[in-house]
């Protein structure tokens, strides 16, 4: 576990801090000079094991942790559970193809997102950023996919239809865009309105459901049946 304490990196609301978790050193090693490189982020630490991230996010409150699945110790299901539980550090979870189910449980408890672990650096950079910022649906083809695969799973509903009559039809709207992986430019497109007034749109449906971010948002959509998974694309 190594660390790198400064009270600016994680304060001054201009530089993302980052905690890396990955039991494999190429990784992390991989990552970290990906990301210092980077005037706009600093990375704090690095965690071998879930457990040492759980340390690393409390002692450094790190902006993002990148947070592997499959470490020793404590696995990053169970530490990403932990850090969203007690803390303000947005997680974003490193996986592969073959870790689907686990993606979808992480998304459900509040995770920003998810990267494929071979992504190009522009693509790290970006999910950072937008996990940063909140408006972390990462990947959204294949972060939608991967929902429209396993909530058919979860029923009943989540989200009920009390709380769902609580949106205007112009919120219901924007919801729907957003379970289609649409960024808000895109949906200001989409409804020929502001990106400004999306933007308020978002903060309110999250207010009014309760929700982290647009992630979980994208999650409920699709447990409620609000919104139906495509069957061209969530058969994989």
């Amino acid at each position: 576990m190594t660390s790198t304490p400064d009270p600016a990196s994680s304060t001054d609301g201009q530089v993302i801090s980052v905690v890396i978790a990955d039991d494999q050193r190429l990784v992390r090693a991989g990552f970290h000079v990906i990301l210092a490189a980077e005037p706009d982020i600093r990375v704090v630490g690095e965690a071998a094991d879930g457990l040492e991230a759980i340390e690393l996010a409390h002692a450094l409150a790190p902006t993002v942790v990148l947070m592997d699945i499959r470490m020793p110790n404590m696995d990053g299901l169970a530490a990403a559970r932990r850090i969203l539980s007690s803390s303000d550090s947005r997680v974003l979870i490193l996986t592969t193809f073959d870790a689907d189910e686990y993606v979808y449980q992480a998304l459900k408890m509040g995770a920003s997102g998810f990267l494929l672990k071979d992504a190009p650096p522009d693509q790290l950079l970006a999910a950072v950023r937008c996990s940063a910022a909140g408006d972390a649906l990462i990947d959204p083809s294949i972060t939608r996919r991967l929902i429209g695969r396993f909530a058919h799973a979860v029923r009943p509903a989540t989200l009920q239809p009390a709380q769902l009559k609580e949106l205007t039809s112009r919120e219901l709207d924007v919801l729907r865009l957003i379970a289609r992986g649409l960024a808000n430019a895109e949906i200001a497109d989409e409804l020929v309105i502001e990106e400004s007034t999306i933007k308020t749109h978002v903060s309110r449906i999250l207010m009014k459901l309760g929700l982290r971010d647009r992630v979980q948002a994208v999650v409920i959509a699709y447990e409620s049946g609000f919104v139906i998974p495509d069957r061209t694309t969530d058969g994989i």
